[in-house]
């Protein structure tokens, strides 16, 4: 598989996140150029605060490969790691992260801040912004259908506040 190959499968995964109403992030691990692990956000499915994309990827990754130390393979992520997901990937000794989107609120391999640069055991090779626009579309889509249903849920809560108060004061 192609490099944009393994990037539109991640960006399929995110959009199962969004399915589950959760951030659409999807991450794949590569060894070879073939995945030997995937995952997407699960977080609001899971009841789970750590189940992220790149955490369930190097999870499956691990299991499949019958070991921890990813030193062989490389990440494919739709959004730029977190700290957590960032100290997982380091953790995890994989060689290479290449991600979509850059998040600007809690990037940790460049953004906000990049742990990566810390003396670490493991620093992997980081390429940010790899076929951005299509990374970030799923995103994009899913906070403003996000900003709509809050905008809904907060006039529909104005009205029945109105209707309430009517009640209320035909009561008295």
């Amino acid at each position: 598989m192609t490099d944009r190959e393994i990037m539109l499968y991640a960006v399929e995964l995110a959009k199962k996140a969004a399915e589950y109403d959760d951030v659409p992030v999807g991450a794949v691990v590569v060894r070879g150029g073939e995945i030997v692990g995937e995952g997407y956000n699960r977080r609001e499915d899971g009841k789970s605060a750590v189940a992220h994309a790149e955490i369930e990827a190097i999870s499956a990754a691990c299991k499949k490969l019958g070991r921890w130390r990813l030193s062989d393979c490389e990440m494919f992520v739709t959004l730029e790691p977190c700290p957590m997901c960032t100290g997982a990937i380091i953790n995890s000794r994989l060689t290479k992260v290449t991600f979509g989107a850059y998040d600007y609120k809690a990037g940790s391999m460049g953004s906000v801040v990049n742990l990566c640069d810390f003396p670490y055991n493991s620093k992997p090779e980081i390429i940010g912004g790899f076929m951005q626009e299509e990374c970030a579309a799923p995103l994009s889509e899913f906070f403003a259908a996000l900003r709509v249903r809050k905008a809904e849920e907060k006039k529909r809560r104005k009205e029945e506040e109105a209707q309430c108060t009517c009640t209320s004061d035909k009561i008295q």
